[in-house]
């Protein structure tokens, strides 16, 4: 074999492995977009495409940990990969969160960025509706949820135009 080119074996690997993967990454990209779109709606930082990149990216690094650790060779634990998504996605979370005059926005942003990575995780294990059901679950939240909260809790945290908690 030649340094570099793939082997007929990789080939048929390959074409094994595509539509798993391009099943994960393309419900991870819809989950996404469902969140991303509700985000892009109200005008936050993190909208569109940024969630679905987020979803999209964390299912990636899953399927690749799971096909490593699948391959035969057992090199690879697809639960520090998870982690580690985790880890990146807090700190990218983080970023969103900011402090002004002793108010404090973008804690939803935070973790819906938080949640979407986890989505797009379920969706690379391999559990596409799993996922889609989670994705509803985060929908309805910022849908519903911030409309009791206009209406019963805090008006001035609820409300879009001045803030998002």
């Amino acid at each position: 074999m030649m340094s570099g080119l793939p082997t007929v074996e990789e080939w048929l690997r390959f074409q094994e492995i595509l539509v798993p993967f391009l099943v994960r990454c393309g419900a991870a990209a819809l989950c996404g977009a469902m969140i991303g779109l509700e985000r892009e709606i109200r005008r936050k930082p993190a909208g569109f495409r940024t969630n679905i990149l987020i979803c999209v990216g964390a299912a990636m690094y899953m399927t690749v940990g799971l096909l490593v650790f699948d391959d035969g060779r057992r090199m690879g634990d697809p639960t520090r990969i998870a982690a580690q998504v985790v880890t990146g996605i807090g700190f990218l979370g983080a970023g969103a969160i900011m402090q002004s005059q002793g108010r404090v926005s973008g804690l939803t942003t935070a973790a819906t960025i938080w949640v979407v990575a986890a989505i797009g995780i379920i969706a690379g294990a391999g559990y596409p509706l799993l996922a889609f059901v989670a994705t509803c679950m985060v929908v309805l939240t910022l849908v519903v949820l911030l409309k009791v909260e206009n209406r019963f809790l805090d008006p001035l945290a609820g409300d879009d135009a001045k803030g998002d908690r």
